[in-house]
């Protein structure tokens, strides 16, 4: 497994290794105590799905108080998948980090709590897989509008993106409750 540490200092890059031939491929996508060793000693409580089609946007969302550390992985097609560390204490507070994770180059993205998530779908579907660290807990969750100057992510839409309501009506960085020391 191969640990690149991201400028966005806890946001890692994993790579596993993935056992390929004519058949298809191999791969273990977690194990407790290698992750640990790789800096990643943390417990998984949750593990979430989702399929979304080309141009869907999802994010950037994050909860405060209880926030969620992900590790986030593709199972079928490609994202951009995008963390801002929203850590106010942090000096690279309001910056953004951007990952492309698809079903065959096997990357995972550990997005550590106390950054906001979300990605942008390119393939025509795609199938993301993702633990998180604590629950869900919808009445603490925010999103950080997704287009926010300030942050100025990049991200490779192609037109319109797809979006939920609540991505669409995002808060700007200014306005949001951001995370204090501790996380």
């Amino acid at each position: 497994m191969q640990i690149q540490q991201t400028e966005l200092h806890g946001l890692l890059i994993i790579e596993p290794k993935a056992f390929v031939d004519e058949r298809g491929f191999f791969k273990e996508t977690y194990e407790k105590q290698r992750y640990a060793e790789a800096g990643i000693a943390t417990e998984f409580v949750q593990d979430n799905y989702s399929r979304s089609t080309r141009g869907t946007l999802r994010g950037l969302h994050f909860q405060n108080p209880h926030p969620q550390g992900k590790l986030v992985q593709v199972f079928r097609g490609e994202i951009f998948d995008v963390a801002i560390d929203l850590r106010t204490h942090s000096p690279t507070f309001g910056r953004w980090t951007g990952v492309s994770l698809t079903e065959s180059n096997h990357r995972q993205l550990y997005v550590p709590p106390g950054f906001a998530h979300g990605f942008y779908v390119v393939s025509d579907v795609a199938e993301v897989f993702y633990k998180c660290t604590d629950y869900y807990y919808p009445e603490h969750e925010q999103t950080l509008l997704w287009n926010d100057a300030g942050v100025g992510v990049e991200w490779p839409v192609d037109g319109e993106p797809i979006l939920s309501e609540k991505d669409t009506d995002g808060t700007p960085l200014p306005e949001l409750k951001c995370f204090e020391q501790g996380h």
